[in-house]
């Protein structure tokens, strides 16, 4: 098929409704994830699964979704795109059942894995499909329209995780999924063409091998360090330096191939790389903090998972107002006016959380997380949409597969480094508190504050349950700052790629736009 057919209307309406019902399915499975953390980590409720596991639980996922996006693309431009996504929503599905009856944290990190295989063949092909759905004016409607799936997802995600936790066991957050893979699934079979591209790009398995195995040692490295607490150990800098080097080889690899599906050339532009780079920084910040903001709401503030859940919707609703919000501003003034402020609000609004502590009223948590969506909100859609509008159109493919591989790299390694960050701070002001555990008691407290409170239930020690409390809120501390330096950072990249361009204006264009400016006669 070498150009989209004419769909009627009513049909191109019903598939951007199964598109959405997809992309739903994907922000759903992460939002829902960060309320059930706190429950996979209890002994007794979940699995008893210690920080470094959660880690992993969460950054497996990101990780195989990131790698394997791009030569997802491919896929669809051989098999045709319809195919690919059914394919990925069948794996997303058999996979969400096998987290839920994983039997242990092992189990479960392997099903998010599989879960990530199945969201990276979903997103591409559903970004082609709507494409290939829509011409003209109507695709940049639909586009927007589709986009309103993430808020959804955001905003439904932590309230129905809730509901599931406070009635079922924790695996009922992944079964659900399997209703939404059913109904989405028809839509695509009834009324989905196989639309397939005309230029079909091979495959890249030395880029899949080396920048999955890069990621997953890097990665490894950052979590073992705040398992050990010890950077100078061989078992955290060798995988560190072995993933960097994997990642090395990984961008020489595709610079000489000729055809590549992670093209690292387009990052050389200032533009297109800065502000890739400041995205992926500024996620990195996201992924954090949200790690952070799970445990803090159910186990320090000792919140149930409904709460939590409804706790964490202002989120979701600052993201809804802030996209279409900052996409209007950007019209009526431009991009760096709009995005650069939305950074540095969203960096302050993370250091801030260094102010939270046990007894912080949750008005003032929920004005933040408001802030939060909405800075953040206001900065990802226009960036995005300006990032891949800087490139010709026949790069558009492979610069959204760079956009989308870069951000989800930035959110596995903040997973990682967030979590290695907190777990060293834990470490640190819980051990005066040890001492006087039992011998064979005193690794769990060590472990997390999850673990020290069941600890504290078992001695009946109120004490020690409060001191591991207190633990926590210490490490929230050090690692908001951390997070608000990285997101600052990001900032100040963003200044840089959005630098206007002083470019020589010629005397011939000089005339031209003299002419266009000039009222008719």
């Amino acid at each position: 098929m070498t150009a989209p057919p004419t769909l009627p209307k009513f049909r191109q309406q019903l598939i951007l409704a199964v598109l959405m019902v997809c992309s739903l399915l994907i922000w759903l499975d992460n939002t829902v994830l960060s309320i059930t953390l706190e429950t996979l980590a209890d002994p007794v409720r979940g699995l008893g699964a210690n920080p470094a596991e959660l880690q992993w639980a969460t950054g497996a996922y990101t990780l195989v979704f990131a790698t394997l996006m791009f030569t997802a693309g491919a896929l669809g431009d051989s098999f045709g795109h319809r195919n690919v996504l059914a394919v990925g929503l069948v794996v997303f599905g058999a996979a969400s059942v096998w987290a839920a009856y994983a039997g242990g944290a092992e189990q479960l990190i392997a099903a998010r894995a599989a879960m990530g295989v199945g969201a990276a063949l979903i997103m591409p092909a559903n970004f082609a499909i709507l494409l290939w759905t829509f011409t003209g004016p109507g695709r940049a409607t639909a586009i927007a329209i589709s986009s309103t799936s993430t808020g959804v997802g955001m905003a439904a995600g932590p309230v129905l995780a809730g509901l599931l936790l406070s009635h079922f066991w924790w695996g009922s957050v992944f079964l659900v999924n399997v209703p939404v893979v059913v109904v989405a699934l028809a839509g695509i079979v009834l009324l989905v063409p196989n639309f397939r591209s005309p230029t079909v790009r091979p495959l890249d398995p030395a880029g899949i091998l080396l920048s999955i195995s890069g990621l997953a040692a890097l990665t490894y490295g950052l979590i073992r360090a705040g398992q050990v607490d010890d950077w100078g150990r061989w078992d955290v800098w060798a995988p560190i330096a072995l993933g960097l080097a994997l990642l090395a080889v990984f961008v020489l690899v595709e610079l000489r191939t000729r055809e590549p599906s992670f093209d690292p050339r387009l990052l050389a532009q200032r533009m297109f790389g800065g502000g890739n780079a400041s995205m992926a920084l500024l996620l990195f910040s996201v992924a954090a903090v949200t790690f952070y903001n799970a445990f803090y709401m159910q186990g320090a503030l000792g919140f149930s998972p409904m709460k939590a859940g409804l706790a964490n919707v202002p989120t979701a609703v600052g993201a809804v107002v802030g996209a279409p919000l900052g996409a209007r501003l950007v019209r009526r003034w431009n991009l760096r006016v709009v995005a650069v402020p939305s950074v540095a609000v969203a960096a302050l609004t993370f250091g801030a959380v260094g102010f939270f502590d046990l007894d912080t009223p949750l008005v003032w948590i929920e004005v933040l997380l408001l802030a939060q969506g909405l800075a953040v909100g206001m900065v990802l859609a226009p960036v995005t949409g300006a990032l891949i509008s800087s490139l010709p159109l026949e790069r558009s493919g492979a610069g959204s597969a760079v956009t989308n591989t870069a951000r989800q790299a930035g959110s596995v390694i903040g997973i990682a480094v967030g979590g290695t960050i907190m777990s060293i701070a834990y470490r640190s002001a819980i051990e005066p508190s040890v001492a006087d555990v039992p011998k064979g008691l005193q690794d769990s407290v060590r472990v997390s504050a999850e673990q020290a409170r069941h600890v504290a239930g078992t001695l009946d020690r109120p004490d020690l349950a409060e001191a591991a409390d207190h633990a926590f809120i210490h490490a929230m501390h050090v690692g908001a700052v951390w997070i608000m330096v990285i997101a600052l950072v990001a900032t100040a990249v963003l200044v840089y790629a959005l630098r206007p361009s002083r470019k020589r204006v010629e005397p011939a264009e000089d005339e031209s736009r003299a002419e266009a400016a000039s009222p008719a006669g």
